[in-house]
């Protein structure tokens, strides 16, 4: 069985935050212990230049959140941790997905009609002061998981839109030039899929509404104080619905104590003790955590160093799926002249890969001939993506393949060995 592949990161344009902790942090990393899981972490860098401009707030950031994955468990040894910016594959495979996605799919993102409906609002130009990197996030999103096939990415439940595209972009992709990609799936926790900050909203560095994920404890019961509640005194009987403050307390708690809370609001506690209560049971989580994050960020050359390493890591898989992607799209190193009077002569003698799924659920290829007969059968695989890798490798090697693959093909019929070699010569050399 194939590893599943978990695929999160995080925007490099501020401190990180508790919403930032309990939506992608902490499931990641819970993620990276679990067996059978393999994980990809990134500092979205690129990202956070569509909306920051200050090229020190940016670095700081990178910063402050690889010390907070590290401070809260990330195992750089166990996973790929990365910087979006040190893998230059993704750009590269940014501009191939925009070449398979519709304008339309990226006029209905979220963030793009946010703003173009902001600025009808105004009775402005829609498109006035939206930049090209905002309109072509999902793109860029798009490549940062289909780059490494994740299975899962863990994300809001705001985001989940994004990862629909991702997996629309990923099946263009395939449908023009074969099975290269992986369909992702979002992964959500629906009790804590999207974090309210402070003033009930989306906790947001957009809306200055955040709690910093390792704020010392007194600024910590300071924000925690300012989180807006209703005007109903100790006493009334509070509603869980709606509260922000109730909303952030289960993101952390047991079902034991979030049923304790949900009582003590239906006994009227004040919010002054719910408040307490929050304060108590997020330290008693990040508190352990504060004195390993302040360390880290005395020490800006390891992190750097556990980044470099991370990325030799991501680019051991990220170049060779490039390498093969530019073949699949017809960026190919030129034959001699001769080469390709042989390929034309070759195609009466071509033969063709079908790849398909069967009723047990399995997938297989074979390679048939012009007469229709099967020169070469598969065996059964999991998933379509190592059937696609497989097809690949016998297209760019040829014969000399089919020893190494013996355990997943069937044995060749001799009387017709012959025509399978020179079918396979002919594919390798187009």
């Amino acid at each position: 069985m194939q590893p599943v592949r978990f695929l999160t990161g995080i925007t490099t344009s501020g401190t990180p935050h508790l919403g930032n902790y309990v939506g992608s942090i902490r499931p990641a990393v819970r993620a990276s212990l679990t067996a059978g899981v393999e994980s990809f972490y990134f500092l979205a860098d690129y990202h956070s230049l569509i909306k920051i401009d200050e090229p020190a707030r940016i670095q700081r950031s990178t910063l402050e959140i690889a010390a907070s994955w590290l401070a809260a468990g990330l195992d750089p040894e166990r996973v790929t941790f990365y910087r979006q910016s040190d893998i230059p594959e993704i750009p590269e495979l940014t501009w191939f997905l925009t070449c398979v996605t519709g304008k339309g799919v990226l006029n209905r993102a979220h963030a793009y009609k946010a703003a173009v409906d902001k600025n009808l609002a105004a009775a402005v130009d829609p498109d006035s002061d939206v930049n090209m990197g905002l309109f072509m996030y999902p793109l860029l999103m798009g490549a940062d998981i289909l780059m490494f096939n994740a299975h899962k990415v863990p994300v809001g439940r705001d985001q989940v839109q994004h990862i629909e595209m991702a997996r629309d972009m990923g099946n263009s992709f395939n449908h023009r030039y074969g099975n290269h990609f992986v369909l992702p799936e979002a992964a959500i926790e629906d009790s804590v899929a999207t974090l309210p900050g402070l003033d009930g909203r989306k906790m947001s560095k957009s809306y200055d509404n955040t709690i910093p994920m390792f704020a010392q404890r007194a600024q910590l019961q300071k924000l925690i104080a300012s989180i807006v509640t209703d005007s109903r005194a100790p006493g009334e009987a509070k509603d869980t619905h709606g509260s922000a403050l109730f909303q952030i307390y289960q993101a952390f708690a047991s079902a034991e104590e979030t049923q304790a809370l949900r009582q003590a609001y239906a006994d009227g506690i004040s919010w002054a003790d719910a408040k307490q209560m929050l304060l108590e049971r997020i330290d008693r989580e990040i508190a352990p955590m504060r004195d390993t994050y302040q360390t880290l960020m005395q020490e800006p050359l390891r992190i750097e160093a556990i980044l470099a390493a991370g990325a030799a890591k991501a680019r051991a898989v990220a170049t060779p799926l490039m390498q093969e992607l530019r073949h699949a799209v017809g960026l190919r190193k030129l034959q001699a002249t001769s080469q390709v009077a042989a390929s034309k002569s070759a195609k009466s003698i071509l033969a063709t890969f079908k790849q398909y799924r069967e009723k047990d659920g399995k997938f297989y290829f074979k390679l048939v001939d012009v007469n229709g007969d099967v020169l070469l059968q598969s065996l059964a695989f999991d998933a379509p993506k190592v059937a696609g890798q497989c097809i690949a490798t016998l297209q760019q090697q040829g014969a000399s393949a089919l020893e190494s693959m013996q355990e997943q093909l069937e044995a060749v019929n001799p009387a017709r060995r012959a025509r399978l070699m020179a079918a396979l010569t002919a594919l390798t050399a187009l």
